[in-house]
Order: structure tokens, then sequence, then C-alpha cells
């Protein structure tokens, strides 16, 4: 493009002809007329205001200098003039006046700008002054016209001392208004020159909205551009910043059915659904984003207009892509079916549960493919057990019983069977089944096609009113045996199934197939675990008295670990508890478990103490890792155990654990304590020794001894399990079971994902009248005595058959005290479930049964002893040993009766 000189286009941009040059001329006079009139106002104003500032400030001047300090005192002085000289020039000077003149009150010059005038006479009335008056008036002087203000100044006795005058002439008043006419001039100046630019810039920006057309081509162009908008085949709107439509052609009223007056209105108010209104008034960026209106498929495009310096706005173009759909809509089906297998593949198989896997395949599947799904699995599969298929020559045994076990639906009651209920199945397919029912209906004939059984026609006739017009049946089966059957329906989706989602619901099932498998099998072996860990627990605890005992054992979610718990009674009316865990899961960790009860059990029959139990467990637990490590098996990873002893006679406990959480303590008021016991390291680490803690436990008070699974969980940590067992456990007194359950329901919410072993015990003590004790002098003649104090306390107690028996016993471990033992011998009697006899002594000797000779003369007490005792035994104390032996008590006339 030829760019056009320089004269020539100003010349263009001003000329009268255009708006512009008009515009620039209507202004230019304008302002030069506001210009001068505002010039000659300023003069004027500035003059008056001037003269009368300047009237203020000579009075001011006067005042201020004449009421100034020590100025009475300078007048009255004796050289005023030297005094008061100085000051008077630094005031004229500060204050910008002409003068600044003292006076005596005969008119006497004291101070003047001028020093030839000190001393002379002053000029001017000044009468009135002497009387105590301030004025100012103006006068001529040489200088010119001068504004002079006098102020008397007074003594204290209101004598006047003299006089002030202060000077301004009218050449110091006028150049507050000289120097406005400068100001003025430049302003219009500068007035011309903005409005030239302004009509310049006016211009300029005309001819580029316009591209340089005139109002000929303007009017050609808006004609063009208006028909190419309405005989276009696609929507045009533009909406404005205030989301008000300010245009729409022809094809945007036919596709959205927008009424006559639709431009300027809200398009909140165009009667459009509320997704498209939203749309069309969020003003961000859109690409081809479909949208159904009514029946019709519309891709909406959205761009600001202010893209390119536009006014701010949103200008929508629509495309009717109806048909197009149509013609895409199976590229689109197979990419959503894509998608849906990709989502089953992600979600179908996350757990080893054999029911949420079921219950995964029938979410994917609804509402993406069908509008209900249901999935039945065979009672085998559930359980775990290995699938078998029915003898398919005997129909009548060919019925397979499968369960409803999962269910999705977008209806939350659907006409189908619910879960749980049995449904039959005959498994003489492994293809998929289709049926419009539609058209053939839920028949007889249909029903036997698709191998249903317990089928009713009331259940037919309701799932069709509910409106299922399609079925696709696909056996769910893998490693060539049938594990249950899935059934897809279709309702809300008008479309039956076709030979493509037939195969599409086959490749679905058959992934899920190989997910449900492999959670049945995980369901077998983790059921053998269970059956194995429940097998090596204790089934039904020993009958005993001093403890009332519940516990609770929960197997992990995922996999049993090695958690266990036992209740032994000893000798003395003493129990042991026992609870232990073995790191890991699994069938190993259960056997271990096995061996570690096992051993325990062997330990407290030598009745050792708790620490010493420990120390033999762990060099135990130690050498079986030895040979697990040398003959390549798998070693003990852990293990954890606490054992505790608590006797009923004495109501004390002892308590040693081996890398086990302590016991908790509820006194009969309510009150937790938790004892303070030393925790040794886990069993098999060894090379410390364990230490025991002994404690007394009221009567009525709970132990409760537990396992790390109870407490510690994945979002809990195990300080936080503790306090919130302590708070479960205080409070009112509740059983052993209450408390079981109380402590469960607080802790445990669902499967635990670790073992959970929770014992609780009440406790008891024997009554004093229960018990017996006597002690024996080193002296055979002493056995007599001790046998008539038994038999009178066994005929006070009505135990007369027992009394022969006892004596007997008695006479031998006393007698053998007596002659082996050192010294002071005591005899206990405790009269519990059993009678049970003890003698006690220093000797750290422990007799054995043996068979005698028949030259020997002694050597048949203690077997004498074990022929009529249940049992015998011996343990160790930390000041000797105590022989004791244990009788049934009665069992002499339950035999009698029996044979009469």
């Amino acid at each position: 493009m030829t760019r056009r000189p320089l004269g020539r286009e100003l010349f263009s941009l001003f000329s009268l002809r255009t708006v512009a040059g008009q515009v620039f001329c209507l202004v230019l006079g304008l302002v030069l007329l506001l210009i001068a009139g505002a010039t000659t106002a300023l003069v004027l104003l500035g003059r008056r205001d001037s003269l009368h500032e300047a009237r203020q400030r000579t009075m001011s001047v006067a005042v201020t200098f004449a009421h100034s300090p020590g100025i009475v005192t300078a007048l009255d002085s004796k050289n005023p003039t030297a005094i008061l000289q100085p000051r008077a020039e630094q005031i004229r000077r500060q204050a910008d006046v002409d003068s600044v003149v003292v006076a005596s009150p005969q008119g006497i010059r004291y101070t003047h700008p001028d020093p030839a005038l000190i001393g002379k006479h002053i000029v001017g009335p000044y009468e009135d002054a002497l009387k105590g008056k301030s004025f100012t008036r103006t006068f001529s002087t040489s200088l010119g016209p001068s504004i002079n203000s006098v102020v008397p100044v007074a003594r204290p006795d209101g004598s006047i001392a003299g006089l002030v005058s202060v000077g301004l002439t009218d050449r110091s008043v006028n150049k507050v208004a000289d120097r406005s006419i400068p100001v003025s001039i430049f302003a219009a100046a500068a007035a011309a020159a903005v409005t030239a630019g302004g009509a310049a810039l006016v211009s300029r920006r005309l001819r580029r909205q316009t591209h340089g057309l005139g109002p000929e081509e303007m009017t050609r162009m808006y004609e063009h551009h208006d028909a190419v908008l309405h005989a276009v085949r696609e929507a045009v709107l533009i909406i404005g910043a205030d989301h008000r439509l300010t245009l729409a052609n022809d094809e945007a009223r036919r596709l959205l059915d927008l009424p006559p007056d639709a431009e300027g209105r809200a398009v909140a108010d165009l009667g459009l659904d509320a997704e498209t209104a939203e749309l069309l008034a969020s003003g961000r960026t859109v690409t081809d984003e479909v949208l159904r209106v009514g029946n019709r498929l519309l891709a909406v495009n959205l761009r600001p207009t202010d893209a390119r310096g536009g006014p701010p706005g949103t200008v929508a173009t629509l495309r009717d892509t109806t048909e197009l759909r149509k013609v895409t809509g199976r590229a689109e089906l197979v990419h959503e079916r894509l998608l849906l297998l990709y989502e089953a593949g992600a979600r179908i198989g996350t757990t080893l549960d054999v029911t949420r896997t079921a219950q995964e395949l029938a979410d994917v599947a609804t509402p993406g493919f069908a509008d209900v799904t249901t999935v039945d699995l065979a009672d085998t599969a559930l359980s775990g057990q290995e699938p078998t298929t029915p003898d398919r020559n005997l129909l009548d045994r060919n019925l397979l019983d499968m369960r409803r076990t999962a269910t999705a639906t977008v209806d939350p009651h659907p006409p189908l069977y619910p879960v749980g209920r049995v449904v039959g199945f005959v498994p003489s397919r492994t293809r998929a089944m289709r049926v419009n029912i539609g058209e053939t209906g839920l028949g007889p004939d249909v029903i036997t096609q698709l191998g249903w059984r317990y089928w009713d026609p009331e259940r037919a006739g309701t799932i069709i009113a509910y409106g299922c017009h399609s079925v696709l049946s696909v056996p769910l089966h893998a490693r060539g045996v049938i594990l249950g059957l899935v059934n897809f329906w279709r309702a809300g989706n008008p479309e039956p199934f076709d030979e493509d989602d037939q195969s599409f619901a086959e490749e679905m099932v058959s992934r899920a197939a190989v997910s449900v498998d492999n959670a049945r099998r995980y369901t077998r072996e983790h059921e053998l675990a269970v059956t194995l860990q429940r097998s090596l627990l204790p089934r039904d605890l020993p009958q005993q008295n001093a403890l009332d005992v519940a516990h609770r054992y929960l197997p992990a979610r995922a996999e049993v670990g090695g958690d266990w718990f036992d209740v032994i009674p000893l000798s003395g009316a003493r129990v042991a508890l026992v609870v232990g865990d073995v790191v890991g899961h699994g069938l190993h960790a259960a056997a271990t478990m096995g061996r570690l009860r096992t051993s325990i059990h062997n330990f407290s029959a030598l009745d050792f103490a708790p620490d010493e139990l420990l120390g033999h467990l762990d060099e135990l637990v130690d050498r079986i890792d030895r040979d697990e490590a040398a003959g390549g098996g798998a070693e003990i990873t852990g293990a954890a155990c606490l054992y505790a002893i608590y006797d009923g006679v004495s109501g004390n406990c002892s308590v040693a654990r081996a890398g086990h959480p302590g016991p908790v303590l509820v006194l009969p008021d309510g009150t937790v304590e938790v004892p303070e016991v030393p925790i040794g390291l886990p069993l098999g680490i060894g090379g410390m020794p364990f230490e025991a803690a002994e404690f007394h436990v009221p009567e009525g008070s709970r132990l409760v001894l537990y396992t790390d699974g109870l407490v510690e969980h994945r979002d809990r940590d195990f300080d936080v399990g503790q306090e919130l067992l302590r708070a479960t456990l205080a409070g009112r007194d509740r059983t052993p079971e209450e408390t079981c359950d109380d402590v469960l329901d607080a802790m445990v919410s669902g499967q635990p994902t670790d073992d959970v072993v929770l014992l609780v015990a009440r406790t008891h003590t024997l009554d004093p009248e229960q018990v017996a004790r006597w002690g024996v002098a080193t002296d055979p003649a002493a056995v007599a005595g001790v046998r008539k104090k038994v038999a009178q306390w066994l005929t006070d107690r009505g135990l007369d058959e027992e009394a022969f028996t006892t004596e007997l016993i008695l006479s031998e471990l006393v007698t053998n005290a007596v002659r082996y033992a050192t010294g002071p011998i005591e005899v206990r009697l405790l009269y519990d479930r059993n009678l049970i006899c003890e003698v006690s002594d220093t000797s750290n000797t422990s007799p054995h049964l043996r068979y005698a000779a028949t030259t020997d003369e002694g050597g048949r007490g203690l077997f004498l002893v074990a022929q009529f005792a249940e049992r015998w035994g011996t343990r160790y104390t930390e000041t000797g040993k105590v022989i004791w032996s244990e009788q049934t008590v009665g069992e002499s006339e339950e035999e009698g009766g029996a044979d009469s």
C-alpha cells in the first residue's frame, strides 16, 4: 500500500468534509473561548485575592511582631534600634514584605529597611494606633501604591510603648496575578494540541476500524455480511459480556427454537435447557463439544470476541451432527467397549474375596453395558472347594445349584431374585445365550434354552412388566469347569443385545472368571489355614475354680497368623494364663504356634516359674531355628509370649513376658490399672534373661490379656489403641463374656487385618475354711499328730470317706520329709474341686518313684502315693520344694453307685 505524503494525510484528517475535521474545529473553538474567559476571570480574581491576601499578611506580621516577647522591654531600653533593627529585618525577609518599621509613640522610627530613615518621623496618620486600635490602609509612596498595617505595642498597664508598621507595595501584590497569565497561555496551547491530537486519533481509529472504507463501501459490506450470516447453514450467536444475546442468525433460531425477540434478552431467559444455557453463558473456549438439544446432537464451538481487540463477549457456532453421529456411532461404541474392558481389568479382582470379586463384575457392567447385572456362583466356589460339573447324561442330576451372589442395577428395587437366593442352572453350555424378551417372552421354552431352573411364570411376568426386553446369559467358567452364571438385562436402553454385545460380554466374563477362580483357590487355602489354626487352639477350657475365663479369637482377613491362648490348671489351686503371637501368616505360622503351645504345656507340667518357663521356651525356639536353617526350612521370624500364674489361695499373680504387651487389671470398682511387668526380648533372640513381676489381685478383679492385633492397626498407633482399650474396660462391672463383647465392639471394626486374641479372667480366692496349714516338727513321732488333725479337719467338712486315703498319703509324704529333708516342714490341705495335699520343706532334693526290691525296707511310699492319688508332683519354691498330691473327691461313691 502506497503511503501518502504527510501534508496530504494531515489535510485529509482535518478536512471539514470529514467527521474528524468537523469535530476538531468545533472543539477547538469551544476550547479557545473557554480559555479566554477563564484567563480574564483568573486575572481579576487573582488581583482581588492578592490585595486581600496582602492586607491579611501585613496585619498578621504586624500583630505577631507587636506581641512578640521582649519588644516592650526593647522599646523602653536606651537603644531600641540596636535590639529591634536585626529582628525587624529578619521578620521582613521571612514574611516576604517590603518593610517592618518600629516607631515610638511620637512617630520616630527605630527600624527601617533603609537605615538612613531611622530616627526620622514616620509618614501618615497614626493617631488611631496610639489609641490602641490596629488598622490597615492603602496609600501611594515613591515606590508606588502600598498597603500598610499599623499595630500598637501596649505595656502591661495599657499604655502605648510604640508602633509596628508593616508595608507591602502594589508591585508585590500583582506578582500573583501576573503569574497566572503565562499559565493560561500555556493551557490554551496545550488544549489546542490535545484537541488536534484527539481529532487525529479519532480519525485514525475510524479509518482503522473501517479499514479505510468510505460510507458507500461500508454500507455495501454490511449488506453482504448480513446476507451471508443469515444464509449460512451453521448457527451463529454473539453473546455479550453481560450474558445477553446480541445476535442470532436464522439457523440458530431454528436449531435452538429461539423466540422472535431473543436478541437483547439474557441467555437464561431464552427458554433453553439448563445445560445449553450454562454452556453458552460460560464464556470459556470450547471446541466441538457435543450437546444434546431435544432430539438433536449439536457440535458447539465457543470463542471470545475480544481476542483481537473486539468488545468482550462470546461468539458461538453450532452444527447439527445428528446424522454424523449415526455414522460414527459404531466407532465410538468400539472405543467405549475398549475403555470398559480396561476398566474391568482394573476394577475386577482387587481382592481375593469371591463375593467381592463377583460384585465388582456386576458394578463394572452396570450401567455401562446393562441396566441390571446379576452374578450367580456355585456354593462350592463360594466355599473355596474344587468345583465339579454334574453328569450330563443324567438330566435329573444335572442341576448345579447356584446362589445369587451379586446384583447391580440402576434401580434399587429390580424384580429379580435377591442376593442369597438359591437358583438353578443346567451346565449344558459354555457359550453365551441372548434372548429378545420383547419378541419371545420368558416362556418355558426360553427358560429351558437358557438352562435356568427354579423359575416361575409370576416372576417372569414381573420382569416383563418392569421393562426388561433383552437378556444375555453368560456362563462363568475357568479351567474347564463352570463356576457360575452372569446375566445381563436391558430395560432403559431400547437397543437389544446383538452379536457384538455377546462377544464383548464373553470377553469380560472370561477375564472375571480368572479372578473369581483365583479368589476361590485363595479362599480354600485360607479356610485350610483357619481350620489348622483353630484345631491347634484350645476347644474347651479346663475346669477350675480360681478363674472365670472368657476368650475370643478372630483370624486375620487375609491370612491367619500364629496368635494363640491357653488356660492351664496347675497344682495348688493355681492357673496359668498364656497369650502368644508368632510373627507371620499362613500355615507355617500356624504350625509354629502349635509347637510352641505344646511346649508350654510340657514346661508348665514341670511347675516352672513364669520367667524360667520363658527362658526354656526361648532356648527351644532358638534350637528350632537352628534345625530349620540346617535343613533349608523356614525359620521362626519372631514370637512373643506372656505367661501368667494366678494363685487362687493367696490371690497373687506372677507374670513374665517376652516381647508381648503387658496385662491390664480391672479392679472390682471399675478402675483400670496396668501392672508394671518388665518386658523381655522376643523368643528366639536370646542373650538376656527374663524377669517376672508379682502383684496382688483383689478378688472379683478381671485380668485382661491380648495380642497386639487388638490394639494396633494401620490407621491407629499402638499407644492410641491401648488408651482406647483402657477407656473401654473402665466403668461398670461386667462378666468376662460381656467384657469380651464390649472390647471387640469398640476396638475391632469389620474383619481384622491381623489375628486378634482376647482373654478375660475374673479372679476368685478359696474360702479360708477350705484351707488348712500345720507345722510339723522334724520328728517321726509327729506324723501321728498330723494324721489326727487331718482326720478331724476332713470330718468337719463331711469328707470322712477321704480320711483314710488322705492320712495314708500324708503319712508317706511327711515321713519322707522328716527323714530326708531339713528345716521347717509344713502341711497344707486345699479343698477346691479336688482335695489337694501339700508337704513343703527347705530341701531341694526331689524324690523319685521306683519299684522297691523284696529285700528293701523302704522305697514304697511314693509308689503308694501314686496309686491312691489322681496326680502328684513336685514344684520348687525360693526356699525349697513342695510335694503335692491331688485326689478326686467323691470318686469312690460314684464308682460304688455304678457297681450297685
